[in-house]
């Protein structure tokens, strides 16, 4: 009974999110000034294959922020300010969809998975209302942070240093706190551009749970958290518009296909692929925090600096 309202509640959140997403571009296209031109919103080959890529492996438990961030970073394709924004807004439909499927199939004690799942979203509100207002630099520091905690996280997974988990599939009292408190936070964290996936399963196994129910928990909590905190970034435009709608049209096909095709992967070594790929990304990340920081001193000594921006000057996204 509590699952059927659970998803019922799913659906109601993915329509007023579709809802939202629709009036605000219809919206946008009015306020446009009559002599310039409308922005490309149809997806191109490269946006439609890094959503399926991601989303993929994003049910399989890998994640999906990222490994669109780093890709986003190398092509070039969103700047640096929007990633976060652009990667809330685009991987909301394939990670309900995702949602969908693992909350049906794998069991987790009811209030547990609701009050897991009402944290994240209410973190997540919270969070996208600080995140959707910060500059450029400060969300280049912020994710190359937490890159290099995801990193450092799946690295300890990986050499199995981090906890194993339990037989539960939930908790009470002290420790149903805990899990409330754990996933508030890890909804704000998404905002900024970091994935809840591997966190959660690293909270659901502190907890003494069964790590498979860290599958419907993680992805429902994205599920309901990631409209709630889109619908700031999209109220607030911080994000592309373009490459959000490739990850959604691109990882649906994604999800459908690891979820019931792929039996098998060798995700050891995949994993490994995805930590390389984090640290680099943090790096470039910081690196070009640290560009900003240089541009900021330079332009504080001599304002005249500021007057004309260079037109080769390209420091993490596509020219509008």
């Amino acid at each position: 009974m509590l699952k059927t309202a659970l998803l019922t509640a799913l659906a109601l959140f993915t329509a007023g999110y579709a809802l939202i997403w629709i009036l605000a571009v219809m919206r946008e296209g009015r306020e446009r000034p009559a002599d310039q031109p409308a922005p490309k919103a149809l997806p191109g080959p490269l946006e439609l294959f890094i959503g399926f890529v991601t989303n993929f492996f994003d049910t399989l438990g890998i994640g999906s922020f990222a490994t669109t961030s780093s890709a986003f970073k190398l092509a070039r394709l969103v700047h640096d300010e929007d990633i976060p924004g652009t990667m809330n807004v685009g991987h909301t439909a394939p990670t309900i969809v995702e949602a969908l499927i693992y909350i049906a199939v794998v069991q987790v004690e009811p209030v547990t998975l609701v009050s897991m799942l009402g944290a994240s979203a209410l973190g997540a509100w919270l969070g996208a209302g600080v995140v959707s207002g910060w500059p450029r630099r400060k969300i280049q520091i912020g994710m190359g942070s937490v890159l290099i905690a995801a990193a450092i996280l799946m690295a300890l997974s990986q050499l199995q240093l981090m906890p194993g988990g339990g037989n539960a599939l939930g908790v009470s009292g002290a420790k149903l706190i805990a899990a409330i408190a754990g996933n508030f936070l890890l909804g704000a964290l998404m905002t900024l551009g970091i994935g809840l996936y591997a966190p959660c399963m690293v909270l659901v196994a502190l907890l003494g749970m069964n790590l498979r129910a860290a599958f419907p928990i993680m992805m429902g909590s994205c599920a309901f958290l990631m409209p709630v905190g889109s619908a700031r970034f999209i109220r607030t435009r911080r994000y592309n518009l373009k490459s959000a709608l490739g990850l959604s049209l691109g990882g649906i096909p994604g999800v459908l296909l690891a979820a019931y095709l792929v039996k098998s992967l060798p995700l050891e070594q995949v994993r490994w692929l995805v930590i390389v790929v984090l640290t680099y990304t943090a790096a470039m990340l910081l690196r070009s925090a640290q560009v900003e920081r240089q541009k900021a001193r330079q332009l504080s000594v001599n304002p005249a600096l500021g007057a004309a921006k260079p037109a080769l000057e390209f420091p993490g996204g596509e020219e509008d």
